[in-house]
């Protein structure tokens, strides 16, 4: 069996700040709200209801990261998901959550059962 070769610090620090990213929940929010297209600031703002300035520095994290991309129009400025694979990511972080919730949910339910009598 071949051992897995180490990761260079530099491989190890790109992938933490990348899911330093994602450990954000403002900008889960955004991403959630990017899921069906793109839109511009205004919208993300209003469906958040937080200020611009918050929605604008998450969003600019974010399209640093390359997870966005953005195009302005006029004076406005458009978001979208440029790497679709963000959401398989948090599908699979999603999956495994819930699977540990019916975990729990049937470990309670077992205990619930055994003490009634």
């Amino acid at each position: 069996m071949n051992r897995a070769q180490p990761l260079p610090p530099e491989v190890l620090q790109q992938v933490a700040e990348y899911f330093s990213i994602l450990s954000e929940p403002m900008r889960l929010k955004l991403l959630n709200l990017l899921r069906d297209g793109e839109k511009c600031v205004q919208e993300l703002v209003d469906a958040t209801t937080t200020s611009q300035a918050n929605v604008s520095k998450h969003l600019k994290v974010m399209l640093q990261a390359g997870i966005l991309s953005r195009r302005t129009e006029g004076t406005s400025a458009y978001y979208r998901v440029a790497d679709p694979l963000i959401f398989e990511l948090c599908n699979l972080v999603c999956d495994r959550l819930a699977q540990r919730i019916e975990e729990q949910a049937r470990q309670f339910r077992s205990l619930s059962l055994h003490g009634k009598r």
